[in-house]
């Protein structure tokens, strides 16, 4: 029996053009890709988003689906283009140009995890690779477009909110020496992929439930903000990387005593979120 690719948690009614994404955290790890790697069961999931997919679930209660990952971001990266094979892990596969991502073991296939460590010994092959894109990837992204698609069709824009979380030690050299960190940085990719109006409603949200914010940097948005964000066709897309310290234990990858409480925190701010995308057509969808 095919496993589903993605898992879709939908609202009772949609009321918001709002979309929700949680594209790293998924953490069904196919036993004979831990068989395959090098790592551990533990150390294989330091890439993972773990536990996004909790803290933002109330957002169907706002009117807004959340499509969430099934596949764990180590075996397939659903942030990044389907093109972007990696020659060094997959059998086959020619370089065709530089890209960054791919060269540091981050592509579609990801040869590392966080830290640069291998996850395979040698290569993959093609059709492995290929089986992996096919049953995860398009299905996700297919997905993905009709909710953008349906929010058009109610609301006359679509509004989508890709949420990730960040390793702590990521931020902890932003800003001058002794300076707060940012608890969360929303990337638009400077500007080019959503509307600047809603980029400030969303951080004004942020930082009325007393989070620290931070804009592009260290993350600015990856293939999907980068893909679906059009605002000249009304179409929108930001990342919000939230630090994982907040609200888990980073080394052992599981909830902290905060975690309810960020969670109901980070509700708030969804609710809010979601409430963007009703004010400007607050008869559409009647």
């Amino acid at each position: 029996m095919t496993k589903a690719a993605y898992i879709l948690h939908q609202p009772r009614t949609r009321q918001t053009s709002v979309v929700f994404s949680s594209p790293h955290s998924g953490c069904d790890y196919p036993a004979s890709f831990l068989e395959q790697s090098t790592l551990d069961e533990h150390s294989i999931r330091s890439s993972e988003d773990a536990f996004v997919d909790q803290l933002i679930g109330s957002v169907t209660d706002y009117g807004a689906p959340l499509l969430s990952a099934v596949a764990p971001r180590a075996y397939l990266d659903l942030n990044r283009s389907a093109e972007e094979l990696d020659p060094a892990l997959i059998e086959g596969v020619r370089k065709l140009s530089h890209n960054p991502r791919v060269a540091s073991g981050l592509g579609v296939i990801p040869r590392v995890v966080a830290g640069g460590r291998a996850i395979y010994s040698g290569k993959i092959t093609q059709d492995e690779a290929d089986r992996r894109i096919s049953r995860h990837w398009y299905p996700y992204h297919e997905r993905l477009r009709q909710l953008l698609t349906e929010s058009h069709a109610l609301f006359d824009e679509a509004i989508l909110v890709d949420v990730h979380s960040m390793p702590h030690e990521a931020i902890e050299g932003i800003g001058r020496v002794g300076a707060p960190r940012p608890d969360v940085v929303i990337g638009d990719r400077f500007g080019a992929s959503a509307g600047a109006g809603i980029v400030e409603q969303v951080e004004q949200a942020l930082r009325g439930a007393g989070l620290r914010v931070a804009r592009n940097a260290p993350f600015a948005g990856a293939y999907i903000v980068q893909t679906y964000g059009r605002p000249a066709r009304n179409q929108h897309a930001l990342q919000i990387e939230i630090d994982r310290s907040l609200y888990m234990d980073e080394r052992e990858i599981r909830p902290n005593e905060n975690f309810e409480e960020v969670r109901a925190l980070l509700s708030g701010v969804m609710a809010e979120i979601a409430a963007i995308g009703q004010e400007r057509l607050p008869l559409a969808a009647e």
